[in-house]
């Protein structure tokens, strides 16, 4: 079992790989969401990750059908994440997601 943070349960350390992996089954190949035995939002064009810790927040401690991936990701892979879904699917949000972010996010 991976240590908090240790990022061990998905080996995949860029933005668009983790999507792929760990995002893409719920939220869709292009970002666009789905409803089906419960309801994943878009991520596409999505004014709700323009704060920055909104989207950290939910990535390390879920909400209602999410998990949590504060566990299985590392900060570093979280970083990547968060900034890649900000940054594609129609979202052009610039401001740099950084280590300390999630750090802090992370307590």
């Amino acid at each position: 079992m991976p240590g908090v943070g240790e990022g061990r349960a998905f080996p995949q350390t860029q933005g668009a790989e983790l999507y792929e992996a760990v995002c893409q089954a719920c939220h869709m190949p292009e970002g666009v969401g789905a409803t089906a035995a419960g309801s994943y939002p878009a991520l596409a064009k999505n004014a709700r990750l323009g704060p920055k810790a909104y989207p950290i927040t939910r990535v390390l401690n879920g909400s209602k059908g999410m998990p949590a991936f504060k566990d299985s990701l590392s900060d570093e892979q979280i970083v990547a994440v968060v900034a890649y879904v900000r940054t594609h699917f129609g979202n052009h949000y610039s401001d740099r997601i950084s280590l300390e972010d999630v750090k802090a996010l992370r307590q």
